[in-house]
């Protein structure tokens, strides 16, 4: 028995590679776009599809000798034929068309099924800013429904973990693809809602292509998310694609990952506003205490002058200038007093003998006591009245009386000292000021007024 050949997968791909273009040199094919991928190269990448299988297509830079508007019209959901030829992919072991000419057939079917929805729920006013809520500020409790096992849940949870403050976060695993997927979205966005522990909903789904995000095209969906309680927001695919679910949504963010930015800020940010609120604190206590400083200092200025104390410190002042000008006003007087009775004796020592200044000098010198008693007399008549001045000046004294053990009582808010019982009102703080220190009392009550 002849042993069988055994080939290496090389081989048996180039094997297969030579067969299938052996016998398909050239083909048309009729499909809808999806997966379209337009790298930096030029070529362009995507997915024919029906109802019943899908082909991958690869447009070549060089093959694509069609008018750009042609090339640039190429979209997802569009329906097109495409002639080329079958190949072998041996890198990974696949089957492609190389397309060669691409004929556009219109849009497919369930684009065509996603417009009609499109219209017919933005005519509900599905769609209308007026009615979507913003989103909670740093919402500390989330219900997250994806899928547990996908990249999306994975991204949002890293990113979820490295921004804001903290949250808790509750995944509420579903399908995110197939005929069972609305209706267990449903069934957990609706218990969500039941439980009203939540912030906000969070519906994410990594990318796909049309056929792949068609559950999120539900129009159960959509009405479930029209009337949730609680703000909704979704990540669901790429950035270019666009559910009915994103456009009913209260927000929807470009990816899953977008998602968790949109609902906790970075944590840098959160540090810079405090830095910046704690610089515009200390600003602030730094201008409020320079302007109680100047309130202060004009009050204590104004009440140095306006105190019991400066006024007797004044009278004192004046007192003294006083007893200085008499003191000073008596000399004077003396003195001319003393040079009148000194020219009186020499005109009559030259005017009268020795006898009759013998005879006179006695009246002389009794005029002269006289003179000197008056002069006393004034004297004391005016010291009399300095010491009743002095004496009125010290009863006017608010102080001297806090030595005999009475005090003066400070009504609050700068009202002033207590003079009558009718000044104070139950709940008042006053401040009783006896000789040394002072006391802070509360009034209960009043009487007698």
């Amino acid at each position: 028995m002849a042993m069988a050949h055994i080939f290496s997968v090389r081989e048996l791909t180039q094997a297969v590679k030579a067969t299938l273009e052996g016998e398909f040199p050239i083909v048309w094919v009729r499909g809808q776009v999806s997966n379209l991928s337009r790298p930096g190269s030029g070529h362009v990448y995507f997915t024919l599809k029906d109802g019943e299988a899908c082909l991958a297509a690869v447009w070549f830079k060089s093959q694509q000798w069609q008018p750009a508007a042609a090339r640039a019209a190429l979209a997802n959901g569009q329906e097109v034929v495409c002639a080329g030829r079958l190949t072998v992919y041996p890198p990974r072991g696949t089957y492609q068309l190389v397309v060669e000419m691409v004929q556009d057939q219109g849009l497919g079917v369930l684009f065509l099924e996603f417009e009609a929805l499109k219209r017919r729920l933005a005519g509900l006013g599905f769609f209308d800013h007026q009615r979507k809520r913003p989103l909670p500020g740093h919402p500390v409790r989330t219900a997250v429904v994806t899928a547990p096992g996908g990249a999306a849940i994975r991204d949002f949870l890293r990113l979820a973990a490295e921004r804001g403050y903290g949250a808790a976060i509750r995944i509420h695993p579903v399908l995110v693809q197939g005929d069972e997927a609305p209706g267990q979205i449903i069934r957990a966005m609706d218990e969500i809602n039941a439980q009203g522990w939540a912030e906000v909903i969070v519906l994410i789904r990594g990318g796909g292509s049309l056929e792949d995000l068609w559950t999120f095209n539900n129009e159960d969906l959509a009405r479930t998310i029209f009337n949730s309680a609680i703000p909704v927001l979704t990540g669901i695919g790429h950035e270019t694609d666009t559910s009915i679910a994103d456009l009913v949504a209260d927000m929807y963010a470009a990816t899953p990952s977008h998602a968790a930015q949109l609902l906790w800020p970075e944590r840098r940010v959160l540090a810079q506003m405090v830095d910046n609120a704690e610089g515009g604190l200390r600003q602030f206590m730094r201008a409020f205490l320079g302007r109680r400083e100047e309130f202060l200092s004009a009050r204590e200025q104004a009440l140095s002058w306006l105190s019991p104390k400066a006024k007797v410190s004044r009278a004192l002042e004046r007192l003294h200038d006083l007893e200085t000008y008499l003191v000073r006003m008596g000399r004077n007087m003396l003195e001319r007093r003393e040079a009148d009775l000194a020219q009186l004796r020499r005109s009559l020592a030259q005017k009268l003998d020795e006898r009759f200044w013998q005879t006179s000098g006695l009246r002389l010198e009794q005029a002269e006591q006289r003179v000197i008693a008056a002069v006393a007399e004034a004297l004391r008549r005016r010291e009399q009245v300095l010491v009743r001045e002095e004496a009125a000046l010290i009863g006017l004294d608010p102080v001297r009386p806090l030595d005999k053990g009475f005090c003066l009582v400070e009504l609050p808010e700068e009202k002033g000292y207590l003079r009558d019982a009718a000044q104070a009102s139950p709940g008042d703080e006053v401040r009783i000021i006896p000789r040394k220190g002072q006391l802070v009392a509360e009034v209960l009550r009043i009487r007698g007024h």
